[in-house]
């Protein structure tokens, strides 16, 4: 006889959005994004799981945790064994699963990095940089814009006409580098006689700015800690090709096997689930 399957759902509380993991049937979870500011909408698509298990990551979860009161128990889970969990669990869907230690890079409002060694998950680093930062010189650049608005711009843009590259600094023959290697991000801003850029080439910009400075920190991380796989997850990545392949891009150029984990952004509320699960009766 087939033991049913009983209500239960991982939340990932992050600082802009909700991340949620819903299983109430046989199969994959069934996974949401909501607004984090909008807790009744969080708690309606709880639905069927109200009196079942949660499990609760990210710090913005105490709000929720007080509301779920029908639950038959809520599960507080460490936000970085959240993250390694998730990120094994789409490892093994996506048939990409790593039997060596990996870095696991989440890209969010900022970026946190995670060193995964088996079972073992600990944070060995992060910036500041990350999808806040994308948005916020996104809208100081060009006025009021949606994160995905700006992704979708940033497709139509040139970064060429943004970035000062190597090849603008040094004549023939002189190069140090490769010249296609940017020399300053935005520096053709400060260079006079430039032409009116577009919003697109902005848009480029500021992703490009984001992204290879976080491949650049986070390859660093991974040489530190004697890994050579990056596993990039996180909402930012979401829908956002440029910055996706502007991390890929960098990290290949540093030596590291790097993975753009599809639906990445569920990593915490799936490990939240997976780890909660354990505990049912």
């Amino acid at each position: 006889m087939t033991r049913p399957i009983h209500p239960a759902c991982g939340v990932d509380m992050g600082a802009t959005l909700a991340k949620v993991a819903l299983r109430l049937k046989p199969g994959p979870p069934e996974l949401r994004l909501l607004p984090v500011q909008d807790l009744e909408s969080v708690l309606r698509a709880l639905g069927g799981a109200r009196k079942g298990t949660l499990g609760l990551t990210g710090g913005g979860g105490t709000g929720l945790a007080l509301r779920f009161t029908e639950a038959a128990s809520v599960l507080k889970v460490n936000e970085f064994a959240a993250w390694g969990a998730g990120a094994r669990a789409l490892l093994r869907r996506s048939s990409a699963d790593l039997d060596e230690p990996f870095l696991l890079v989440s890209v969010g409002t900022g970026t946190s990095a995670m060193l995964v060694d088996g079972m073992s998950v600990s944070r060995v680093g992060g910036t500041a940089l990350g999808g806040g930062t994308a948005l916020g010189l996104g809208r100081a650049l060009l006025g009021p814009i949606e994160f995905d608005d700006l992704c979708n711009l940033a497709r139509r843009g040139s970064r060429r006409r943004v970035d000062l590259l190597v090849s603008d600094i040094y004549g023939p023959g002189q190069i140090p580098l490769k010249g296609d290697l940017t020399a300053a991000n935005f520096g053709r801003l400060a260079q006079s006689g430039e032409a009116t850029l577009e919003p697109a080439d902005l848009a480029a910009g500021v992703m490009g700015l984001v992204g290879e400075n976080v491949a650049l920190i986070t390859a660093g991380l991974a040489v530190s800690a004697r890994v050579r796989p990056i596993v990039f997850a996180g909402s930012t990545l979401r829908g956002n090709s440029v910055l996706a392949e502007v991390l890929l891009g960098v990290t290949a150029l540093l030596g590291r096997q790097s993975i753009i984990l599809e639906d990445g952004e569920f990593c915490g509320a799936l490990g939240a689930l997976e780890l909660a699960a354990r505990q049912e009766p």
